[in-house]
């Protein structure tokens, strides 16, 4: 099975998607009139309390959450890997993913608030199966989509996350699988328990303080590595566009690659790490307290800035100054490994630094998947207790954490796919109804 839905995975997520996926962002960047420009302006909005609004998620509570769905271990490992098989151009093409991908989220989240639902006590509820539901009259299709939105709470928001952490743990510090597993799921639990208000609370106070805590490290890296920041640079831009490979000796072939390789997988770390097209986003964006849908759109845009604009592009340079400095430390190492490659070089502080950010980047995960998860059963069961999902999503965050999850991350690329298109079918045949921000 874990063969089968690899070459499954390498077939659906191949060339023909990924250009899907690419020109339906450049597509709505042109229809939208480059609403990108927009970009600071919404970090404005998103950190600007709006009067009189005190129902549902706040703005900057939507984008925390948001935010801890999607910086995870993608913006860790998954940047590593990129860069391993696509050289150093692919950090380009997974930064400009991010920015054309900003679009794309703009306009998932504007229909996500164009139909969203209203409950008895003036909360606000939605996502792109009510958009489905609602505004293409596909209710089956609605279904579908929510049934892979659930499916993926259990895959890559809670069971990869959990193992994850207890890789980390492992390794780190030793500590049993089965007792990390057992605090996961308490603590986790202590979080959804009290509802979407307390995971809005959760979020906004991890989210800053753990992206704070990782640029910091990259920060201190950059510094060190300042006199081959240029250098980088030039090496990215330059890789990105090149026609063939032309590296020698280990560093030389992580650095060198074609311009086919680099996008490849430059494009499919932008896409996978930031989820503009999948319409994750678009679920936190619909429960926001405001009526005004294009605020809300704006800030949520911003989500895929912060998480592949500036952490994927960071952590790429990170990478490729520590190994334009210290080419012999990328010896022997894994794809995924070349982001601890560059920390280690951080005297004492440097593997336990980054080993405490991918705990807390996978925690927030799992706090911020199961809000899409919990969305997806209500639509699906509006009649029963939420309960039922969040003792299955608790016990699924211990399993995660005991048992191997190789087939589990093909089996949710798989479902993630399924995710992409009807949400894709929304956005073009809705694309009329999406405006660009007036102010």
């Amino acid at each position: 099975m874990l063969n089968f839905f690899r070459s499954l995975n390498s077939i659906l997520w191949g060339i023909p998607l990924l250009v899907t996926l690419l020109g339906t962002h450049l597509f709505f960047t042109l229809h939208l009139g480059f609403v990108q420009k927009k970009t600071f302006h919404a970090i404005k909005l998103s950190i600007t309390p709006e009067e009189n609004n005190s129902n549902g998620l706040s703005g900057f509570g939507v984008l925390a959450t948001t935010l801890a769905a999607t910086l995870g271990t993608g913006n860790i490992v998954g940047v590593s890997t990129a860069i391993f098989f696509g050289g150093a151009g692919a950090v380009f093409w997974c930064w400009l993913t991010g920015i054309l991908g900003m679009a794309t989220s703009y306009g998932e989240c504007y229909l996500s608030m164009r139909y969203r639902r209203k409950t008895s006590s003036n909360t606000y509820y939605g996502g792109p199966m009510y958009v489905l539901e609602d505004g293409l009259h596909k209710k089956g299709l609605a279904r579908f989509y929510s049934f892979c939105v659930l499916l993926s709470s259990i895959g890559v928001g809670c069971t990869t996350q959990s193992n994850s952490i207890a890789e980390t743990v492992t390794y780190l510090w030793n500590f049993s699988p089965t007792i990390i597993g057992i605090l996961a799921s308490v603590l986790v639990g202590l979080v959804i328990i009290g509802g979407f208000s307390s995971i809005e609370s959760f979020c906004i106070k991890l989210v800053p303080s753990m992206g704070f805590l990782y640029l910091a490290g990259c920060m201190i890296l950059l510094i060190i590595n300042y006199k081959f920041l240029p250098a980088s640079i030039t090496i990215i831009l330059k890789q990105a566009f090149s026609l063939k490979a032309a590296g020698s000796g280990i560093a030389g072939g992580i650095l060198n690659a074609s311009i086919k390789a680099a996008a490849r997988y430059g494009i499919a770390r932008g896409l996978f790490t930031n989820e503009a097209g999948i319409g994750s986003a678009a679920i936190a964006a619909a429960g926001s307290h405001t009526e005004n849908i294009e605020r809300q759109a704006l800030i949520s845009m911003t989500a895929t800035f912060w998480d592949t604009v500036v952490m994927c592009a960071i952590t790429g340079l990170v990478i490729i100054s520590n190994i334009l400095r210290y080419p012999e430390s990328v010896i022997g190492m894994s794809g995924g490994n070349l982001t601890h490659a560059a920390f280690e070089s951080i005297p004492y502080i440097g593997a336990p630094l980054l080993g405490v950010c991918l705990i807390l980047f996978a925690f927030a995960t799992l706090i911020g998947w199961s809000y899409f998860g919990q969305q997806a059963f209500l639509y699906l069961f509006p009649k029963k207790h939420l309960g039922i999902y969040q003792t299955f999503y608790l016990v699924m965050i211990f399993l995660g954490a005991v048992l191997s999850l190789d087939l589990v991350w093909e089996i949710t690329d798989t479902i993630n796919f399924f995710m992409v298109i009807p949400n894709l079918i929304s956005l073009y045949a809705l694309k009329h109804e999406i405006k660009p921000p007036c102010t």
